[in-house]
């Protein structure tokens, strides 16, 4: 919950600006719903996507402070986050929740950035793969192994998250590598094409180290978003 009018026009016009290094990569904000005209406005013809950070599995009806995929696609987003550990931990949702969001996104049109993850004391009691695994089964069950064509996985080691803790990049790429077997099982040609983000404390100075492994596919920025020259160092990485 970070920005103003006068911050996200620097940001966001600052990130248009430095686009032409990173022609060959797929880059996308998500900024506040407040921003979001904002932000479609200074993105332009610019190749700059953008998304909402949450929305309801509503469509529409009495649903005071929802935001539903359809208005999110009509202000100009081509993606929306579902499940951001913060949705997961400060409001509670669950894994099925999770999926009714992606599938409300994928109904309108919009590419879900499914997020999973373990907590610190998940990944000290050494059940990351069974957390992760978990979050992934009510995804498949929800819509189906086809849907994993249309949606982009986000790894967040939850410990990791705004914290100045990172996964180092082998304990980051052994669960991008758990995470791409596990849709390998149930359809390998998908598997092959699914974007894995990496979503824990990723910055300038270990983009290059993180991208560099098999697995991890782009990532899915936090603090280090919220300066444009930051940004645009990981998007060159």
């Amino acid at each position: 919950m970070n920005g103003s009018v006068a911050s996200v026009d620097q940001l966001v016009s600052g990130i248009v600006d430095g686009l032409g290094e990173v022609t060959d990569r797929d880059v996308a904000v998500f900024p506040p719903f407040p921003f979001l005209s904002q932000v479609g406005g200074l993105a332009g013809d610019s190749g700059l996507a953008y998304g909402g950070q949450d929305l309801s599995t509503a469509e529409s009806g009495a649903y005071t402070g929802e935001v539903s995929g359809g208005m999110l696609k009509d202000m100009g987003c081509s993606y929306v986050l579902a499940g951001h550990s913060e949705r997961r931990d400060y409001h509670k949702e669950s894994d099925e929740l999770v999926a009714e969001k992606a599938a409300a996104a994928q109904q309108v049109g919009l590419t879900p950035v499914v997020c999973v993850g373990e907590t610190l004391e998940e990944r000290e009691q050494g059940i990351t793969e069974a957390v992760v695994g978990r979050q992934l089964d009510a995804v498949v069950a929800r819509l189906g192994i086809a849907a994993f064509d249309q949606l982009v996985v986000a790894y967040e080691p939850v410990w990791a998250i705004g914290t100045g803790r990172t996964a180092t990049p082998d304990q980051a790429q052994q669960v991008h590598a758990f995470i791409r077997s596990k849709i390998a099982e149930l359809d390998g040609t998908i598997a092959s094409r699914l974007r894995i983000l990496y979503g824990g404390s990723m910055k300038g100075s270990n983009a290059a180290d993180l991208l560099s492994m098999e697995d991890i596919d782009g990532g899915l920025i936090g603090g280090a978003s919220l300066t444009h020259d930051e940004f645009l160092r990981i998007c060159r990485a």
